[in-house]
């Protein structure tokens, strides 16, 4: 029987120094990175999206960024083909793949496949999408944190498409998506995965992580880089685009709505609540090996988070 393939990854929240790490262990192990970032396949949306800079991208090689125009739609399903092709073309050169990013699903549907899902209800459909029409998809969007916060986290509130999807099958199977993925899910992984998550005991420290990025963005051009998107049409014509962290809490601003400090406090706090439901997410993960970056109310010596990263990484090898 032919082995799996194997890579490594580096997940977690927003912030929490996914891609140092996964730069460190890249030159360390001969790796290349491939992207797992849902925003980060997109051209021209650079800043709001944390992407590797010219200079990060120099280091090391990195596969899966600005790969499509904001006006192309890219599923979970569209991700994982074009991972497995990346994955193969990196070992074919014997180099380790590590991925690298925070979108779980992208992650999942690589691992796993896409889920079987039940059959539409045209019905529990149309009254799910009258309901959002009138209390509004905010309202759905709690709704479904309420019954489903796996399935949430994993869902931005402004995709009503998904939030309506979810809620039908919890209507329709009397069970969570989240619960009726798992119970449906091929139990087999399709990889050898050491998947390593950073996680935090002190969610103060990833907060005001959270906060010093959101300042180094606005240094780095963050509201000229969203004028720009604007100015080419590209929130009017993509609402991916006008619905991503980092872009959707400027528009305001450039519209005259609100004043640069209130937009900076809302970026913040979509920020935080977005790392929050990523927290969700990766902590129901069986797959998943927790790495702490943090003790005793502050961050660990950057190097001693690599190495303990590579000690975990010994250890998971040996159980796959």
């Amino acid at each position: 029987m032919t082995e799996k393939p194997y890579f490594l990854a580096v997940v977690g929240p927003t912030a929490s120094g996914k891609s140092a790490l996964a730069e460190a262990l890249a030159l360390r192990l001969s790796g290349e990175i491939i992207s797992c970032d849902s925003m980060q396949i997109y051209r021209g949306m650079d800043i709001g999206t944390a992407k590797p800079t010219p200079a990060e991208r120099a280091r090391v090689p990195y596969h899966l960024v600005d790969i499509l125009s904001p006006f192309e739609d890219f599923s979970a399903a569209d991700y994982a083909q074009a991972a497995d092709a990346a994955i193969a073309d990196v070992r074919k050169r014997a180099r380790l793949p590590i991925l690298c990013g925070g979108t779980g699903l992208y992650l999942e549907t690589l691992l796993r496949g896409a889920p079987r899902t039940p059959a539409a209800d045209p019905v529990i459909r149309e009254r799910l999408a009258a309901e959002a029409e009138k209390v509004g998809s905010e309202a759905l969007y709690a709704r479904l944190a309420a019954v489903d916060p796996v399935s949430a986290a994993a869902i931005h509130p402004n995709n009503v498409r998904r939030v309506l999807r979810a809620l039908e099958i919890a209507e329709t199977t009397g069970l969570p998506k989240s619960e009726w993925d798992r119970q449906n899910a091929d139990p087999s992984l399709r990889y050898r995965a050491a998947v390593i998550c950073l996680t935090f005991e002190d969610r103060n420290l990833l907060y005001e992580r959270i906060e010093k990025r959101v300042t180094e963005m606005f240094r780095a051009g963050l509201i000229q880089e969203t004028r720009a998107l604007q100015e080419a049409g590209v929130f009017e014509r993509s609402a991916t685009a006008a619905a991503a962290i980092g872009y959707k809490e400027i528009l305001p601003y450039l519209s005259g709505q609100c004043d640069l400090e209130t937009a900076r406090n809302t970026l913040i706090l979509s920020t935080k609540h977005y790392a929050k439901r990523q927290i969700t997410w990766f902590s129901a993960r069986p797959y998943i090996h927790k790495l702490p970056v943090d003790a005793d109310g502050k961050m660990r010596n950057f190097e001693e988070i690599v190495n303990n990263a590579l000690k975990l990484k010994k250890g998971i090898d040996y159980m796959i």
